[in-house]
């Protein structure tokens, strides 16, 4: 399925439209079509109205009760998944202010257990020094000293034992000189710290591993309810179950390949010696 980023901002009012009408169509009531679905009538009138996104397996409960021809059932499952795909550009978030970007990651932290990294370019800033945070926003526009700020605050989340982190880098990822070569030891130096942390596990994929699929995109998945995706113009926020399950697979694809523990401690401490030297 293609999309325009367009697409994402009318899809959720298109598709309570199209779900309303074809209630409609079908002679039945709100409270009548929430019986058949084994839903609550409020749930089937908050779809309707926009004010609530449904899932695709909710819009799929709807369609069967409706008995909907099949190539409507495509259309509006279509639509579904878009509504269920947010994308969030990088000129927006400028003019927003960095920071704010800072606050709604915070959040999104602050409210998973289970969060996975999957980091094929360059290290995310939770595992970052501040040398390292300023450089990364090198080439961001305006006064980033409160970015800075925020993205160190957020570091905190880390020490909360009540989640678990897994961070899986490829060797570029933590090798990729964005700093002096004193300075990316530093930085090295830094997550092998946090490694002994209980509730993070590092996974590190050297150079050389074979590997069927290559690595696309900076991605992380929190819990099993949402997924982002992050490219040069922005980031794609995916909340479909289908979607998050297939970052999920692939994410658990590098983390059999990867090495973990004392061993990717061991090459992280030598790539920092080779800095160093």
């Amino acid at each position: 399925m293609t999309f325009e980023p367009e697409q994402l901002g009318r899809s959720q009012t298109d598709l309570a439209e199209m779900l309303r009408e074809l209630r409609r169509r079908a002679g039945l009531t709100g409270d009548r079509l929430a019986k058949r679905c084994n839903m609550s009538q409020s749930q089937i009138s908050k779809f309707e109205t926009g004010k609530k996104t449904p899932r695709l397996m909710d819009v799929e409960r709807i369609l069967r009760a409706l008995d909907a021809p099949p190539a409507l059932t495509a259309e509006i499952t279509a639509l579904a998944r878009i509504a269920n795909t947010e994308w969030q550009d990088k000129r927006s978030s400028w003019r927003r202010g960095l920071e704010k970007r800072q606050t709604e990651l915070l959040a999104l932290e602050s409210e998973s257990t289970t969060l996975r990294f999957f980091l094929p370019a360059m290290i995310t800033g939770l595992l970052a020094t501040p040398e390292y945070v300023r450089a990364s926003l090198a080439h961001s526009p305006g006064d980033t000293s409160k970015t800075v700020a925020r993205k160190l605050e957020r570091q905190a989340v880390l020490y909360d034992t009540s989640k678990s982190f897994t961070f899986l880098l490829t060797e570029q990822a933590a090798r990729w000189a964005i700093m002096p070569a004193p300075a990316m030891a530093v930085q090295i130096d830094r997550m092998v710290s946090l490694s002994h942390l209980p509730n993070l596990r590092f996974g590190v994929i050297p150079c050389g591993t074979v590997m069927t699929r290559g690595p696309m995109n900076t991605f992380t998945v929190y819990d099993e309810r949402l997924a982002t995706v992050e490219n040069f113009t922005g980031r794609l926020v995916f909340r479909d179950p289908r979607d998050i399950a297939e970052h999920l697979d692939v994410f658990a694809l590098y983390e059999r390949k990867a090495l973990t523990g004392d061993p990717a401690r061991e090459l992280l401490s030598l790539w920092a010696d080779a800095y160093r030297s």
